[in-house]
C-alpha cells in the first residue's frame, strides 16, 4: 500500500478489497493514517491515536489513544468538536497541544459504537456504527491482520481512511 494516494486512488484500491466478517474484527487493532489529502491528515496522529477495540458485536471502543507512559485510554467521539477542530489555525498543532488538557472530559468507560454488516460500494462488509456521531467505518481486508478502513461521514464530501494492524 502506498505512503500517499489520491482519494479516487484510495477509493479504488478499497473497492478491490475483500470484504471482512464481523468476528474476523474482535480483538485489538493499532491504527495508521492513511493520507490521501482529507481535511483530517494527521488529526488522529496530533490525538496520539492507537487504534479501536472490538470487543463484540454491541461493544466497540472506536476511538483508543494512548497518553503518559503508553497508557490507554478510550475518548468518547461525541465530546469530540471535530467540525471546530479542522476550523481551527495551525489545526494539528493546536489539536496536539489542546487534546491532552481535553482527556479528562473526554474520557470513556462505555463502549461507544457497534458492529453491523453494511453493503457499501456494492460489497457487503463489516462496518461500525457510531453511537452518537453520523459516521459509519466500513473495512475491507488487506490480509487476515491488515484492514483497510473508511470513514463515511454524513456531510463530508470524501471518505477518510486508515489502516489497522491486528496486535
Amino acid at each position: 500500500m502506498p505512503q500517499f494516494m489520491t482519494n479516487a486512488q484510495a477509493l479504488a484500491y478499497f473497492d478491490g478489497l475483500e470484504s471482512v466478517a464481523l468476528e474476523a474484527l474482535i480483538g485489538d487493532w493499532q491504527g495508521e493514517e492513511v493520507a490521501t489529502g482529507h481535511s483530517m491528515d494527521g488529526m488522529l496522529a496530533a490525538t496520539h491515536w492507537f487504534g479501536k477495540s472490538f470487543h463484540s458485536e454491541e461493544a466497540v471502543d472506536p476511538l483508543v489513544h494512548t497518553g503518559q507512559g503508553g497508557r490507554r485510554f478510550c475518548v468518547n467521539p461525541a465530546l469530540l468538536p471535530m467540525k471546530l477542530g479542522l476550523r481551527l489555525p495551525w489545526r494539528i498543532k493546536t489539536v496536539s497541544l489542546l487534546f491532552p488538557f481535553l482527556r479528562p472530559f473526554i474520557t470513556t468507560r462505555q463502549p461507544k459504537a457497534r458492529l453491523r454488516m453494511v453493503m457499501y460500494r456494492g460489497k457487503l462488509s463489516a462496518a461500525m456504527i457510531y453511537d452518537a456521531k453520523p459516521i459509519i467505518d466500513v473495512f475491507r481486508k488487506i490480509d487476515d491482520d491488515t484492514l483497510l478502513g473508511l470513514m463515511d461521514q454524513r456531510g463530508a464530501e470524501e471518505p477518510y481512511f486508515f489502516k489497522l494492524s491486528r496486535l
